[in-house]
């Protein structure tokens, strides 16, 4: 299935899932509340999400008398997008990420330890891996799946404490449904942090491929992944749980059951992916 009709779809779900919670609560008008609060949450998620986050990390701008600045102007060009912000994150993790509300809107930022890990076509790959993520409009997608995930997850904690005090409403007879009431709350936010972790996966697959286009060969992005994997798990980054899907390889380890709720697919299938496509 391609990457932008899976993401659409799974954005679909989580939308459903939402929308459900907020009918179980409050009937129809429960439904048009969470119609609603998503709407403004997703709203404010897009006007101001990319401040946050690079305020959140410290990082500080360059110019163009930067190489960092240097290598994104050229690849930029390349990609046909508009100049975008270029920031540094002072910590010694190798990692690096995108933000910003549309590609007139972007910034990318990297972390001083990825500058010192990387050779330079390594660095282009990860920055071009990027730059796709901004021409795929990824920080907006992820955002918005973010949001609803946190959305989710809150109604159905509001939910329960309504279940304690008055119980859900079934609107064929108008008896409460406790039952209803506890499944949801217990089963809907795992499927909204596993509907995200699907739509991160997906578009990571689609950024790499983009990245590889964007420098021209996947090989500097396929060995910087290796490199970014190997050192990050030496100095892990101390990264916010709600910001990891944004970052090029995830900031924590986890594997077995925990891989469903990865942001990011293992990195060895990634390396996988853009080497067969280059056959």
């Amino acid at each position: 299935m391609p990457n932008g009709l899976k993401t659409a779809l799974l954005l679909g779900l989580m939308s459903g899932v939402l929308l459900m919670i907020g009918e179980l609560v409050g009937g129809a008008n429960g439904l048009i509340i969470a119609f609603v609060f998503a709407g403004l949450m997703n709203l404010g998620s897009y006007w101001f999400s990319d401040k946050l986050v690079l305020r959140m990390y410290r990082a500080k701008e360059v110019g163009q008398g930067h190489p960092l600045y240097q290598m994104t102007e050229r690849l930029s060009r390349q990609a046909n997008l508009p100049m975008p912000k270029v920031y540094i994150i002072p910590d010694a993790s190798p990692n690096a990420f995108a933000t910003g509300r549309n590609p007139e809107h972007a910034a990318v930022a990297a972390t001083e330890g990825i500058m010192q890990v990387l050779s330079q076509h390594e660095l282009e790959g990860v920055i071009a891996h990027e730059l796709a993520h901004v021409k795929h409009r990824d920080i907006l997608i992820s955002s918005v799946a973010a949001t609803l995930a946190a959305v989710i997850m809150m109604t159905a904690r509001m939910a329960a404490y309504a279940g304690m005090f008055a119980g859900g409403r079934d609107d064929r007879d108008g008896q409460s449904n406790p039952i209803a009431l506890l499944g949801m709350m217990i089963l809907a936010p795992f499927a909204a942090m596993l509907i995200q972790a699907a739509i991160s996966r997906s578009r990571e697959f689609a950024a790499d491929a983009g990245g590889a286009q964007i420098a021209g060969s996947p090989y500097g992005l396929a060995d910087a992944l290796r490199k970014i994997d190997a050192a990050s798990k030496r100095v892990p980054l101390d990264a916010n749980p709600a910001t990891a899907h944004m970052f090029i390889v995830k900031p924590f380890a986890g594997g077995g059951l925990l891989s469903l709720f990865s942001t990011h697919p293992p990195t060895e299938a990634r390396i996988q992916a853009l080497l067969g496509g280059a056959r």
